[in-house]
């Protein structure tokens, strides 16, 4: 799979399958955008995995995959901590990799209670049963980009005051310091990681710039920007942000340093949200122009991530360009669509 971007493929890939061979690996999260494709990656590492799964999604890339063919399904709601200690001490989990969350800025807008009891008290919840759990070794945990909030000074690094101020932002700057506390109070073994705005194949929320657009253009209608387009944000594609995950995940059981430690991750790309349209317009080969209707509120306008820590103290450096990942993307979306060809 090779994780990293440096260093002798082979060598790289038989060291990180003797870790993952065979390790009990918890995934919560595992039907959303980059769970599935943290479960294919660590099916292919030899991992024996366990999801957790709230609602069934059969058109998520867990199940078209068939990956959740191979792996164990605990059913149940993050917030369940007697849930999730079972899990754990039952499978004798060794690796947690947290992912469950809302995750979409216009449901928090609306829906800030439930946003606030998923990724606030869903974090408290998986860390305690954690702490509970004497055979769990790492724990990686998702924040964001998010939790930094509207910073005066970008890119952010992971010195930037976590000062959200909106209801998904503020979830996430409150589940990234409870991930800190733990790690500070109980020398839990957890690390968290900061990235941009996910895209890729399994992204199944068409409100979303990305497959919204996609789909827009497989249909032949104009994509629909709902801002003004001058947005900036940092895109990450998927797949990269999968190998992020588990590349800390590996690193964090060799390093004890690296507890309560966050880590951004980015192409280190500015993007407007106009010019990402225009990409996948121009990869599309369509003429068709963008709607742009300026409705967005309470988002922040500008965010992107210097990756500098993680590329020096885990080596980490992205393996997909923007134009690459879209590339696949929208290959993705071609199959999903049924107009492949």
């Amino acid at each position: 799979m090779g994780l990293n971007a440096t260093g002798d493929s082979r060598s790289e890939t038989l060291r990180e399958r003797r870790f993952w061979q065979d390790r009990p690996t918890l995934i919560s999260g595992a039907t959303g955008l980059v769970g599935g494709w943290v479960v294919k990656q660590l099916l292919d590492l030899g991992a024996d995995v366990v999801c957790l799964v709230r609602d069934w999604v059969p058109q998520s890339e867990l199940v078209r995959s068939q990956g959740i063919e191979q792996v164990k399904i605990v059913r149940g709601d993050i917030q369940d901590q007697a849930l999730l200690e079972r899990a754990m001490g039952e499978y004798e989990i060794d690796t947690v990799i947290h992912l469950a969350a809302q995750t979409i800025v216009a449901i928090a807008n609306r829906n800030p209670i439930s946003t606030f009891e998923a990724n606030i008290a869903g974090t408290w919840s998986i860390l305690e049963a954690c702490r509970h759990s004497p055979t769990v070794k790492q724990i990686v945990l998702a924040s964001s980009d998010k939790a930094y909030g509207e910073a005066q000074q970008l890119p952010y690094d992971e010195e930037t005051p976590l000062i959200g101020r909106h209801p998904y932002d503020v979830s996430k700057s409150c589940a990234d310091l409870i991930a800190q506390a733990y790690a500070k109070t109980y020398d839990l073994p957890v690390a968290i990681t900061r990235c941009g705005n996910f895209y890729g194949g399994g992204d199944l929320n068409w409100n979303r710039i990305v497959p919204g657009t996609i789909r827009a253009v497989l249909r032949g209608d104009r994509p629909i920007i709902r801002s003004d387009g001058e947005y900036i944000r940092d895109y990450f594609y998927v797949e990269d942000g999968a190998a992020a995950y588990i590349l800390l995940a590996e690193e964090l059981a060799h390093n004890r340093d690296l507890r309560g430690q966050a880590f951004n991750f980015s192409t280190e790309t500015q993007v407007t949200v106009l010019e990402l349209v225009e990409q996948i317009l121009t990869l599309m080969g369509s003429d068709l122009k963008p709607d742009i209707r300026g409705e967005a509120s309470n988002e922040i306008r500008y965010q992107y991530l210097s990756a500098a820590k993680a590329k020096k103290m885990l080596n980490w450096h992205p393996l997909f360009s923007i134009h690459e990942g879209l590339e696949r993307t929208i290959d993705w979306y071609k199959i999903f669509l049924g107009v492949a060809g």
